[in-house]
């Protein structure tokens, strides 16, 4: 028998607001959300700064779907209505007028970044035929993204380590057919890439995580869904074209409150995920100097209570609000509760070091992915392709390389980098950035044409170094010594140059 809801008016809520006692407006729809603060994977400031109050449109801005409140809370979370007469009523040209000076900085930031070419005033994003590389859609990208999610997408390294890594030529070869179809723990894939988990991906297109299951399927590769995608995993599951053959993976960031993750868990087994990807190198999400400069800029007040100026702490955007989720306590010994859990294959996220992949293989483990969050952790973490070269050749050494498979993501943008990768002995790579640029410029079709590029950028590597199957080839195709002793072609002042963003001065209200 279901419950009568109450009506309550914008009065009564406002009463409620506070973590003890904390309830919000969503949609005209009133939610008691006081149980769910400490696991509000977006932090508990964020849940009490918006209570008693309603939070439609901060819940929208940063991502999230109105489905996706069946998924985050408890059936019994949705205690009323909002009262008809305290509803939001479209706005009349005089309060238009009168709050427009409040909310324009806020309009300026969710309006889309410009990118200028000399001697023209503007630019739109060309037709999607009109892209020959991924680096196409990383400069037109910002066009379409609010400056909120460029700032969340931004900061990075990795991507000069595989210029260091040059090749060998093998000639007189017969490359008439060129073979990339691989298995990634066992499932088919057209290609050695599959697209990497990437949180919130409406803030590069409204369809998000849905037309990136879609585009995967098209390009006969596979997703891997986040842990904090803004639809449901219910939903991006069921935005397979197929559901019977389509394959997903799960991202999982693991919860301090195990009861919380094993329900993830569990619920992505039963929607047909079939391996599990566990996050293990973010304890905590990173300084991340754009992301923050981005909430300094626009909410200069909404400063995190628990911590004062002194320690350096400010309003750090998602990516501080993300880490109140993460259980920084994660330990080796957990891996065999997630393997009492489920029966997804088990692959750790964020490998950085031949010690690690040792253990990950005593763990039993089935795959590792060598990563370094896309450089938005340590900024001088070595890149993943470096580290690659030292696992490899310590899985080797212990002859144990057969017992685990070994994925690498960040910094791919050439087929090139692919080779190299495989040549080093990766079994596929991951692509994260790239697909949101697509995913920002054109939608599905854009994440599609992003895999394509890669897809014939990495068969005419592979005619050029006379590698008809990926089985053919081999790390001495490859001189890798720069690798080895760290260094770079070019000296780069990385920080300044890609990760810093400068500190805009303020200007006078008068």
């Amino acid at each position: 028998m279901s419950r009568e809801l109450k009506y309550y008016t914008l009065e009564e809520v406002s009463r409620h607001n506070k973590a003890t006692d904390c309830w919000l407006i969503l949609y005209d729809k009133v939610y008691d959300v006081t149980s769910f603060v400490n696991d509000h994977p977006g932090g508990v400031n964020l849940i009490v700064d918006n209570s008693g109050k309603d939070a439609t449109e901060v819940f929208e801005s940063v991502g999230h779907t109105k489905a996706l409140l069946t998924t985050i809370l408890a059936a019994d979370a949705c205690i009323g209505h909002l009262h008809p007469d305290d509803r939001r009523k479209p706005s009349t040209p005089q309060s238009a007028a009168k709050s427009a000076a409040s909310v324009r900085t806020a309009e300026e930031d969710k309006s889309p970044a410009k990118v200028l070419e000399v001697g023209t005033t503007e630019e739109t994003v060309p037709e999607l035929d009109k892209f020959i590389n991924v680096y196409d859609f990383e400069k037109y990208a910002p066009l379409k993204m609010t400056k909120q999610g460029l700032a969340y997408y931004s900061s990075g390294k990795g991507v000069i380590f595989f210029k260091i890594v040059n090749q060998n030529i093998k000639i007189k070869v017969d490359v008439t057919t060129v073979d990339m179809r691989t298995k990634i723990l066992g499932f088919e894939s057209s290609c050695p890439i599959y697209l990497s988990a990437t949180a919130l991906g409406k803030l590069a297109h409204d369809d998000g995580e849905l037309a990136i299951a879609r585009a995967a399927y098209n390009s006969g590769v596979i997703q891997m869904i986040p842990t904090l995608g803004s639809y449901s995993l219910e939903e991006i599951c069921n935005a397979r074209v197929d559901k019977t053959s389509q394959v997903q993976f799960f991202q999982l960031y693991v919860n301090a409150n195990r009861e919380l993750t094993r329900k993830l868990v569990k619920t992505a087994e039963a929607h047909g995920c079939k391996a599990l990807f566990i996050t293990v190198d973010a304890p905590q999400l990173a300084r991340r100097e754009r992301d923050m400069r981005f909430k300094v800029n626009t909410n200069p007040a909404n400063v995190q209570s628990n911590q004062s100026s002194s320690n350096g702490s400010t309003q750090q955007g998602f990516s501080k609000a993300l880490s109140s989720f993460i259980d920084p306590s994660l330990q080796w010994k957990d891996i065999a509760w997630f393997q009492s859990i489920t029966n997804m294959k088990i692959v750790l996220k964020g490998i950085q070091c031949a010690e690690d992949a040792l253990l990950a293989v005593k763990h039993g483990v089935d795959g590792i992915v060598l990563s370094n969050h896309g450089g938005r952790q340590l900024d001088t973490s070595r890149s993943s392709i470096e580290v690659l070269v030292e696992v490899m050749d310590a899985l080797k050494r212990a002859r144990v390389d057969d017992r685990i498979e070994v994925y690498v993501d960040g910094g791919i943008r050439r087929g090139t980098d692919i080779f190299k990768a495989l040549a080093l002995g990766a079994k596929a790579v991951g692509i994260g950035r790239p697909m949101l640029w697509g995913l920002a410029c054109h939608g599905q079709p854009g994440v599609q044409k992003v895999i394509d590029l890669l897809k014939a950028e990495l068969e005419s590597t592979m005619r050029l170094m006379g590698t008809p199957t990926l089985a053919a080839i081999r790390k001495d195709m490859l001189v890798v010594d720069d690798i080895s002793h760290h260094v770079t072609f070019v000296p780069t002042n990385e920080l300044a140059s890609q990760v810093y963003t400068p500190l805009k001065p303020l200007t006078s209200k008068m």
